[in-house]
């Protein structure tokens, strides 16, 4: 009974080593940026969410802050925005300035005070603003500003933003993913350059730990068991240790993503206003699934049981279900977590070592039970009279 915790936390082990080894090394890239306005910047930093840019320089004897922000919009016709809050640290209070193409193609830039959460009017802002402008080329759009910062701050509450349309020269809403609602951080003026992301807070650490507690379960573990289920069992030398095995892998499997699926009922509670309806009924029903597989364990008939059959056919079919939904809904995760790319790669992966693994012993299963079925036809014949009672 011990092998099978050691085997899960090997394969874990290698998991995480090619986490590691496939793992890009992040590094800054605002410092090879140049704007067509030859427009030169003390500081840049690689803002944490939105593939988005700031460079900025702050002349402390004057209180004023030039900035130039870039990031993709989420359409070629969408807007850029960056904001100063000085009330706090999310949208609501924000300072914005926002970029698009107006009607007849050429960048604007609009001023919006962010009183309120919903749809936003023109207005100006508490900060005097001048040299407003904009430039959009390839796939980014860029925004230059100058600032005057009241109370020569060493630090200011940035928030910045992308969305996907602009009608009738109004935003339309920007989308609601993590990386959008992730979008602020803490900028120091002074010093050493940082942006110390607020939106890193108990919140985003439950999303994470629900990430990997989902991926771990219903990723790794449950189709380890599944696979040590179908072929393992096919050789004589592995009885009873592939039972063993494939009951230690799916118990834990169905431990963590019940902690996984608990964590995913918390941040529901917790996002008020935000819905990911498929992942979240998705995940329920693997939940359902996999409490009943559980209980099929006490309800196993012996192996010469006349309900045997029916109870594989419902075994199996539950299993390879939980199966696939996981491995879906995971994918889905990702796409709404918007982690690093290299997470997401490690799991693709591993979900291809698992199929190669897969696909290797059920060519070597055949090859065995082929060789058995060969080997019993080849027997001397034992009818009547070892064969002339026939007629």
């Amino acid at each position: 009974m011990a092998s099978p915790p050691s085997s899960a936390s090997d394969f874990l082990v290698l998991t995480l080593w090619a986490l590691l080894v496939i793992s890009p090394v992040h590094s800054l890239t605002c410092n090879s940026q140049t704007f067509t306005n030859n427009g030169l910047y003390k500081q840049c930093l690689d803002l944490p969410t939105l593939s988005s840019y700031l460079h900025w320089t702050y002349n402390q004897s004057n209180s004023t802050l030039s900035i130039a922000f870039i990031a993709p919009p989420s359409k070629s016709d969408g807007w850029i925005a960056w904001a100063i809050n000085p009330t706090g640290t999310g949208m609501k209070g924000s300072q914005t300035l926002l970029a698009f193409k107006s009607d007849n193609g050429a960048m604007t830039v609009k001023t919006y005070n962010i009183s309120e959460i919903g749809p936003v009017t023109e207005s100006k802002i508490s900060f005097d603003v001048w040299d407003r402008s904009a430039e959009s080329s390839g796939s980014v759009m860029r925004l230059f500003a100058k600032v005057k910062v009241p109370s020569n701050p060493q630090t200011i509450n940035q928030v910045w933003q992308v969305g996907s349309s602009v009608t009738g020269g109004l935003p339309d809403p920007h989308g609601m993913l993590p990386a959008n609602l992730n979008a602020k951080s803490t900028l120091s003026l002074v010093g050493e350059q940082t942006a110390t992301p607020s939106g890193t807070d108990s919140r985003t650490k439950k999303k994470n730990i629900h990430g990997v507690l989902n991926v771990v379960s219903w990723g790794i573990l449950f189709p380890t068991g599944a696979i040590i289920a179908r072929y393992l069992r096919t050789f004589e030398s592995a009885e009873p240790a592939w039972f063993y095995l494939h009951v230690s892998c799916q118990i834990s499997a169905y431990a963590i993503g019940v902690a996984g699926w608990g964590t995913g009922l918390k941040l529901g509670s917790e996002s008020q206003g935000i819905q990911h309806s498929r992942h979240r009924n998705i995940g329920i029903a693997v939940f359902c699934l996999a409490t009943v597989q559980i209980f099929a364990l006490f309800l196993r008939p012996k192996k010469d049981h006349k309900y045997r059959l029916y109870w594989n056919i419902y075994h199996h079919g539950i299993g390879y279900a939980i199966l696939i939904l996981g491995i879906i809904n995971i994918f889905k995760g990702y796409d709404i977590l918007q982690p690093a790319k290299k997470w997401k790669s490690a799991y693709i992966i591993v979900i291809i070592v698992l199929g190669a693994i897969a696909l290797l012993l059920e060519a070597i299963t055949w090859i065995v039970v082929l060789r058995r079925k060969s080997s019993k036809s080849t027997k001397p014949y034992d009818g009547f009279n070892n064969g002339q009672g026939r007629q």
